[in-house]
């Protein structure tokens, strides 16, 4: 069985380095780690009344583990203006009559979608994750004056889940 149905001549499998973002209708900048999409499906053993020997197995809840998003240090607001929206330092207290502004209930998660691009640069594959919010926010990593590296902020997506997005169909290679 051919792995790819357009490009029957492809062996090689897509790489993992070129890719976006998104979220609100637009590219996030400057993402340049993903973390993995992984879902685990608990196993519920259960045996028969009359089978002392064997266990039988099936499917329980499906959990989805967050993926971390990472990048460089920049002056774009996206990672902190988004962790802001679960908790925002400062916000206004229940007491002033405004209900509270440590949280906002209206629009914390976000669907996002990641797109995988082949060496050409033609979207090769898509992914939708659902309703993702910041569980964890890392504006500056550990300082080091005498490191050589770029100082990377993180963000911790916690989702309900994710699908292949159908609409996106192998790209035909030149």
């Amino acid at each position: 069985m051919a792995q790819f149905s357009v490009n029957s001549d492809r062996f090689d499998p897509y790489k993992n380095f070129k890719f976006l973002i998104k979220w609100d209708g637009r590219t996030v900048a400057g993402v340049s780690k993903v973390g993995a999409l992984k879902r685990t499906t608990e196993v519920v053993e259960h045996r028969e009344g009359g089978d002392v020997s064997s266990t039988r197995k099936s499917p329980g809840q499906t959990k989805y583990e967050a993926i971390t998003l990472e990048r460089g240090v920049t002056h774009d607001p996206d990672f902190h203006d988004w962790a802001n929206l679960v908790w925002n330092y400062g916000a206004s207290p229940p007491s002033s009559g405004s209900g509270g502004g440590e949280m906002s209930l209206k629009n914390f998660r976000k669907d996002i979608t990641i797109e995988l691009y082949n060496e050409a640069g033609q979207l090769a594959i898509a992914y939708n994750i659902f309703r993702c919010w910041v569980s964890e926010y890392q504006a500056l990593p550990e300082l080091d004056a005498s490191a050589n590296a770029v100082a990377i902020q993180t963000i911790k997506l916690e989702n309900e889940g994710w699908v292949i997005d159908d609409g996106v169909s192998e790209p035909t290679e030149q």
